[in-house]
């Protein structure tokens, strides 16, 4: 078993059938900060983004991803779409999967961001960077394999409209694989990563000058659905199979779902 392999085995196979009190009350349907300032801010950030990830997540991030590559179960020569690709570590990585005859497309909002993607990975034959909204995707039904959204589905005006268009670019038996961070379920260890999150960020923010960026990350996640609610999202859009894994102690929700 590889290393990276250890790490998921490490993690916890969510309940679907979280008891209704631990759910939010009110959870929002999207995200209500308009598309133009969230496009912005991510400009701002694009320079420190990744070393702040890494910080902030003392390295797992990593782990994230090739488990999310994993889930999109990708053959060499298949087509993958990223969308909210930001520096576009996990579309290098989907590239990797797919090999030097197949096809990866990072797509995202933040021209800086792409710009960053491609001094990094331009170089790779089977990657393109575009710009692009994740409501209105620029392509065809039944174009991808696998359509991956890495930490991006809660800065969506519509999260089902996301869900939408993603499944509705997949061939029939793509996968659309969402990896994003989730509220963790009211245990000790839960509580204390959101005290320390909701801290954290502004405080690396601060330090990287980006305080009014990083304390929109933790503002993002209050009313955000919790993994049960985004999984019957998923199912409403027509996905099917949806299954839901929680990593680093149920903080980060990785949500997988079937085109028929």
């Amino acid at each position: 078993m590889s290393e990276a392999d250890r790490s998921v085995d490490l993690d916890r196979d969510l309940d679907l059938d979280t008891p209704k009190g631990d759910r939010p009350r009110h959870s929002r349907t999207g995200n209500s900060v308009p598309e133009p300032r969230v496009a912005s801010m991510f400009d701002s950030i694009a320079p420190v983004y990744d070393r702040i990830n890494t910080i902030m997540t003392a390295g797992m991030d990593g782990r994230w991803r090739r488990a999310a590559v994993r889930a999109a179960r990708l053959s060499p020569g298949d087509s993958a779409l990223d969308v909210a690709c930001g520096t576009g570590k996990l579309t290098a990585a989907l590239a990797m999967a797919v090999g030097p005859v197949g096809r990866v497309v990072g797509l995202d909002l933040s021209t800086v961001m792409l710009d960053e993607a491609r001094r990094a990975f331009g170089d790779l034959v089977q990657v393109e960077f575009r710009a692009g909204n994740a409501l209105a995707l620029p392509f065809e039904p039944r174009t991808f394999d696998a359509a991956t959204i890495a930490f991006g589905l809660r800065n969506l005006a519509s999260f089902e409209d996301g869900f939408r268009e993603l499944a509705r670019v997949l061939r029939p038996g793509g996968r659309v694989v969402c990896l994003e961070l989730t509220m963790p379920r009211p245990r000790i260890a839960g509580r204390l990563y959101s005290a320390v999150f909701g801290r954290m960020a502004p405080v690396m923010g601060t330090a990287f000058g980006r305080r009014d960026a990083y304390s929109y990350l933790p503002d993002s996640l209050e009313g955000f659905p919790d993994a049960g609610e985004l999984a019957e999202t998923m199912r409403r859009v027509g996905l099917a199979n949806v299954t839901v894994r929680r990593l680093a102690l149920g903080a980060v929700a990785l949500h997988v779902g079937e085109v028929g």
